[in-house]
């Protein structure tokens, strides 16, 4: 497999890493120092693009590789507000996405614990404080991660009392007020040094609490679900995630 690297960052170079470890051959490194090599042409020596960049660039990077007719894997996050319009791009041009806001294997089992326990809390309402916390490197440029809005959806989708989350700044207490009367789910966003990655949520009533918690050791379990992604996403046609791959 030729992978085109659109985002030279770490990620990309531990993506790299992993790839030619598995024989496959990377033919095109785009970061900001040579974006002038990141046109159509360059882009056909490659089976798939593997994109992971800034918010800002994203977008803009995806349409590229479409219209090259390249296969992409994008795992950019921050850029939601776009990112439906790229869906529908890429079906109405009959191109390849796959995107997710998290690749790991580990964090996507843990989507789908997410989702069973909310379930769950529905039927019992003495759970009224419910969170969700995330610790990140410093250098991470969104806030919340994508995987702790996703998290955060999948909860509303399935607590009925809970009406929206919000991002709450974690030198500010939130008052049993915001959970309670306003049905609030709060989203901290903390930054810390070189953390890879820690998500947790918590369900807590007046007797006990319950905690959900995902700790990345590292990038490679991001990289390693990128490239499976890569890999299975050549010859298929459509929008898919982590849930088509991992058939969850």
């Amino acid at each position: 497999m030729k992978i085109a690297l659109i985002g030279y960052g770490k990620m990309g170079k531990a993506i790299e890493q992993i790839a030619m470890g598995k024989g496959h051959e990377v033919v095109l490194r785009i970061s900001e120092e040579n974006i002038s090599e990141f046109t159509a042409e360059n882009l056909s020596r490659a089976d798939v693009g593997i994109e992971f960049s800034q918010p800002n660039a994203a977008f803009s990077n995806v349409m590229k590789c479409f219209e090259a007719n390249l296969p992409v894997v994008c795992g950019t996050t921050g850029w939601n507000e776009k990112l439906e319009e790229a869906k529908k791009i890429c079906l109405k041009r009959n191109q390849s996405f796959f995107q997710a806001p998290n690749f790991s294997i580990g964090v996507n089992l843990f989507f789908a614990l997410s989702v069973e326990l909310a379930k769950m809390a529905e039927r019992f309402p003495q759970y009224e404080k419910i969170s969700i916390t995330e610790t990140h490197h410093i250098q991470k440029k969104d806030a919340p991660s994508g995987t702790a809005v996703s998290l955060a959806n999948d909860i509303l989708k399935n607590i009925s009392r809970l009406k929206k989350w919000e991002s709450i700044p974690p030198e500010r207490p939130v008052t049993s007020a915001e959970t309670n009367d306003h049905a609030l789910l709060p989203v901290i966003s903390l930054r810390k040094g070189e953390v890879a990655g820690l998500h947790e949520i918590s369900y807590e009533s007046e007797d006990d609490s319950i905690m959900l918690v995902h700790e990345a050791k590292g990038r490679n379990g991001f990289a390693k679900g990128a490239l499976s992604a890569a890999e299975w996403l050549i010859g298929k046609k459509g929008v898919f995630g982590m849930k088509d791959l991992l058939q969850l």
